[in-house]
C-alpha cells in the first residue's frame, strides 16, 4: 500500500539542486528541475554507488534528430553517478548508456511548503 512521506521543505531543494533524504530505510534523491520535483534512488545499479551524490549536467545526444550531429541535450536534467560515471535522465529514472535499464521512480509533489514523496 503507498503511502505519502513529507521528506523536505521547498527551499531546501532550490531549483537545479538536489538533496538526499531517508525515506523508509532507504536513502532517495529528490531534485527539483526547473520547479519540478523527482525522486530516484540514491543507488546506481552498477556497483551500488551513491549515485544522487553525483553532479547534475546534461548529456551529448546523436540521433536522427540531431540529424546525427552531435547535440547537448537534457542540461540540468541528468545525474552522473560519482563512482563509474553512468548517466541517469532524472525524470524517468531511465539508464543513457543501457536503454533497457531504468531506476524506480516515486511520485513527488510540493503542497504549500512540503514536498512529499509517495512510496
Amino acid at each position: 500500500m503507498s503511502q505519502e512521506y513529507v521528506v523536505a521543505t521547498v527551499d531546501q531543494v532550490p531549483a537545479g539542486k538536489h538533496i538526499i533524504v531517508h525515506v523508509r530505510g532507504r536513502e532517495i534523491g529528490l531534485f527539483n528541475i526547473d520547479g519540478k520535483y523527482y525522486a530516484l534512488p540514491n543507488a546506481c545499479f552498477h556497483q551500488n554507488g551513491p549515485l544522487c551524490r553525483g553532479a547534475i549536467s546534461g548529456t551529448v545526444v546523436v540521433n536522427a534528430k540531431t540529424e546525427w550531429k552531435r547535440t547537448w541535450a537534457m542540461q540540468g536534467e541528468v545525474v552522473v553517478c560519482p563512482w563509474h560515471s553512468l548517466e541517469f535522465h532524472v525524470p524517468t529514472g531511465q539508464c543513457l548508456a543501457y536503454p533497457k535499464r531504468k531506476l524506480p521512480t516515486w511520485p513527488v509533489k510540493a503542497e504549500g511548503d512540503q514536498i512529499t514523496v509517495t512510496m
